[in-house]
Formats: structure tokens, sequence, C-alpha cells
């Protein structure tokens, strides 16, 4: 399947995440993104040094740009469980405004086609890394990297195209 391009609306689909009471929700895609911009962002996996260091700390610290230029919300997508993703979002205690959700068997990754196979590594089916940004659900930048670059998908790059 190809990726997920600019202009197309994004499918729908079910992710996990903990809310700030404790308890595990289930939440549509939908439901965070209609008639709203959003940033989604993907990462391949949760406590991995390039995402755990570099990307979420990018989009922590710029939130208040990204939030000042129109962006309703930030999302963060990891191929992950959510039991794994509640304690790797626990590492950033001054994060308010990054949302992170969970899928755990990848199939919402793979509807956007942004799967990537690291079966080699141990790791089995994660998310490419990259940065959607989303007007009411339809793709207005897709920022996809390769393989395990970190060079189109940080905040700034978002920023970069936003008005």
């Amino acid at each position: 399947m190809a990726p997920i391009g600019v202009e197309e609306i994004i499918p729908d689909g079910t992710l996990s995440y903990f809310d700030k009471d404790g308890k595990l929700q289930n939440v549509s895609i939908y439901a965070l993104a209609e008639k709203k911009k959003v940033v989604l962002f993907g990462v391949p996996g949760a406590f991995t040094p390039t995402c755990s260091l570099k990307h979420v700390p990018g989009y922590i610290e710029k939130a208040p740009e990204l939030k000042a230029k129109g962006v309703d919300k930030i999302l963060c997508l990891t191929v992950n469980d959510p039991f794994v993703v509640r304690e790797w979002a626990k590492t950033y205690p001054e994060d308010s405004a990054v949302m992170f959700l969970a899928d755990g068997s990848a199939t919402y990754t793979k509807s956007l086609g942004l799967e990537l196979d690291l079966t080699e590594r141990g790791m089995g089916i994660r998310s490419k890394r990259f940065a959607l940004l989303l007007d009411d659900l339809v793709v207005k930048a897709a920022n996809i990297e390769e393989g395990g670059d970190f060079k189109v998908s940080s905040a700034d790059d978002i920023l970069a195209v936003l008005p």
C-alpha cells in the first residue's frame, strides 16, 4: 500500500491511551482530528533513542509555537501496547501538549501505509518516522522519513509548512 499523501483524507481508526484518571480508553482518530488542525507524528517505538531524545522533545518544546500557528492537537502515534506508551509518556513530566497514542498491532499505521518492518532487528512491524499536518482530516503536509532517518519530520519541519 502506498503511503498516505497530501490532499488525501486520513482513514478512521481506533487507537488507545490512558486518560488522566489512569483508565484505558479507545478513541477514533476522527474524534480527535475532525474539524481541527492536527499534527500527527509517528515514531518507530517508545523508549527508542531518536524518538525519546529528539522527536518527542522537539514537539513538546515547540508546542507553544505550533499552537500559536493554529494547531489544535499534537498527537504522537507509536506501535506499542498502551501500557508501554503510558510509561513512556510519564518520562516527559513537563508535557501537557502531546497526546501519546498506542497502535498495538500496527493496524492504523498499516491503514496509513506507514508501517516499517524491523523484524530483522527484533522489533517486528513498527511505524515509519513521520509527521502529518492535518486540517479537518485532510493531509496538508506528509513528511515521511526513509529508514531510520530523522530529517523531515521534526516539529521545526512542520512549523516551516504552517502559514
